[in-house]
């Protein structure tokens, strides 16, 4: 009976916030819009700054680009290697969008167009990773690749601040939110999608533990699948991590399949299976492309398997990929929504957040582990003290132990002149 009262109390608050915060939310819409609010005059000054650096870096890039193709003309870069002049002029081409998307950020910025500036951010966010991955793929890991996290850490700062919504709004929206969340535990309902067109809800939240939840099932499913299958009673370790049995393509693949699929968990097997091998495919190619490039590693070559393509992938491993999909869909899913959920609601983001910091340290790690290791199979020095430190703490034994299903040649990543 209290529990009863409890929860009825609990709509009756929801009710009272969300009315309050629509009210407010009305006020303000009526009132002013929300591109008359003035900017400080630091904001606009840094407009302009951004409007002229993306006008530099323009500049540059056009010079770079004329320089590259000038010693393409002229033979000087015939050694470096096809993937890597492709790979040189997509960098070239994300940094001049870079630069493009920054300048039209300064000038609505500058405008005060605060909506328009923020939606810009978000094209921002995905020039930013494929320059990153592009700079991984012919520097390593290097001291680039801090401009990109110091970018993608402003701008979300930035976004934050440009949101147009009032500070006491955001506040009415958090106790709203904790609300629902109360109620939705007790209803059973945590995690789902309330629109009702997906499955659950597509939040960080969800998408992390998903991520984690999926590298670990999947380390663990392929490790048996080797020792029964591949390589009878031989046991070999799969981890892609450093730390932990975790295997991030198939955190990976998860996400895709999660993100692709949501709103077909009610539709035909078939469909299910078709669009997971497609895409199971296409990410298990370009992970594969990726890990070469970069770091001269090959874990997987389908070389000679039926419908094989490039050895990257294969028609049974994009079929293993589908039916995978339709587990994921049908039972998996469900089932890890339902054991997220047993975390109580006012604990999930202290635990998401301990969870979330180990885990990006242990990808970033990872990432640094690789490139020492490449670094030294390539022959040169170890000289910086992070090459020290991976070098003492994770030699070429311990790498190879700990990455069994991996193998390293430099001379095949595009910084080897492949």
């Amino acid at each position: 009976m209290r529990r009863r009262e409890k929860h009825n109390d609990s709509k009756e608050l929801a009710q009272d916030l969300r009315q309050d915060f629509d009210v407010s939310w009305y006020k303000r819409m009526l009132s002013a819009p929300v591109d008359t609010e003035k900017l400080p005059i630091g904001m606009k000054v840094f407009g302009v700054l951004c409007v002229l650096g993306a006008l530099f870096a323009l500049y540059e890039v056009v010079l770079a680009v004329v320089s590259t193709v000038q010693l393409f003309t002229e033979g000087q870069m015939n050694q470096l290697g096809l993937s890597t002049i492709v790979v040189t002029f997509i960098h070239l081409a994300d940094i001049g969008l870079l630069a493009a998307c920054f300048a039209v950020f300064g000038i609505r910025l500058f405008r005060n167009q605060r909506r328009f500036a923020a939606l810009v951010i978000y094209a921002v966010y995905v020039l930013l990773l494929a320059g990153a991955i592009c700079s991984l793929m012919l520097y390593g890991v290097n001291p680039r690749l801090a401009v990109y996290v110091g970018l993608f850490a402003l701008l979300v700062a930035f976004q934050i601040y440009l949101d147009p919504s009032l500070r006491q709004e955001r506040q009415l929206q958090r106790k709203l939110h904790e609300s629902e969340l109360r109620d939705e535990q007790e209803e059973g309902t945590l995690g789902r999608d309330r629109s009702g067109r997906g499955y659950i809800a597509l939040n960080f939240f969800n998408l992390f533990w998903i991520f984690v939840a999926a590298s670990f099932i999947g380390d663990v499913m392929e490790s048996i699948f080797h020792v029964l299958v591949v390589d009878p009673g031989h046991w070999q370790d799969r981890a892609g991590l450093l730390f932990g049995q975790f295997s991030p393509i198939y955190g990976c693949g998860a996400l895709l399949m999660t993100l692709f699929l949501n709103r077909f968990y009610k539709s035909n097997v078939i469909l299910i299976f078709f669009v997971s091998a497609v895409i199971g495919g296409a990410f298990e190619f370009f992970v594969s492309l990726f890990m070469q490039y970069t770091f001269g590693a090959v874990a997987w070559d389908y070389t000679g398997q039926w419908l094989s393509i490039d050895g990257r992938t294969c028609g049974w491993a994009m079929g293993c990929w589908g039916l995978l999909g339709v587990l994921w869909i049908k039972l998996l899913l469900p089932f890890l929504l339902w054991l997220v959920d047993l975390i109580p609601w006012n604990w999930r983001y202290s635990i998401t957040a301990v969870a979330a910091v180990f885990m990006a340290a242990d990808c970033i790690m990872s990432l640094q582990a690789l490139d020492c290791w490449y670094e030294r199979l390539s022959g040169n020095p170890v000289v910086s003290p992070i090459q020290h430190f991976y070098a003492d703490h994770f030699n070429d034994q311990f790498m190879e132990n700990r990455f069994q299903s991996m193998t390293v040649n430099p001379g095949s990543a595009v910084r080897g002149g492949h």
